[in-house]
């Protein structure tokens, strides 16, 4: 049986000293299901990385204030609290965050939302 405890808001030191994006694999699934914890610091280079994702993701964001800008010139603002759906191959990338930006986010093959709970920008 594997029983584990950790704390989300615990990253290496590493994760936070090189300005880069830090994320984690905490569990794995079937249909390439992945729960990953995610750091952006405010000092990663923002809007430069385009994602194109061969997978559905939903996130959260669990500490700090986000700013996701589309391909298509629309952006979404995520506060604590917040989370978002983004269908694969949905261009996005990060424009801003709060220091620091503590995402939870589950990737996975054909995620789907409650019919009733669809939401667009």
């Amino acid at each position: 049986m594997w029983i584990e405890t950790k704390n989300l808001f615990d990253f290496p030191p590493a994760a936070v000293q090189d300005g880069r994006e830090y994320s984690e694999t905490l569990l794995t699934g079937a249909g390439n299901l992945r729960l990953v914890r995610i750091l952006t610091p405010d000092d990663a280079p923002a809007g430069v990385l385009w994602y194109d994702q061969e997978q559905d993701e939903w996130a959260a964001v669990l500490e700090g204030e986000a700013v996701i800008a589309f391909a298509d010139g629309r952006e979404c603002t995520l506060v604590k609290g917040s989370y978002i759906f983004l269908p694969a191959h949905v261009r996005h990338c990060v424009r801003r965050v709060s220091a620091p930006c503590v995402w939870l986010a589950v990737h996975g093959d054909t995620l789907l939302p409650p019919p009733d709970g669809r939401a667009t920008l």
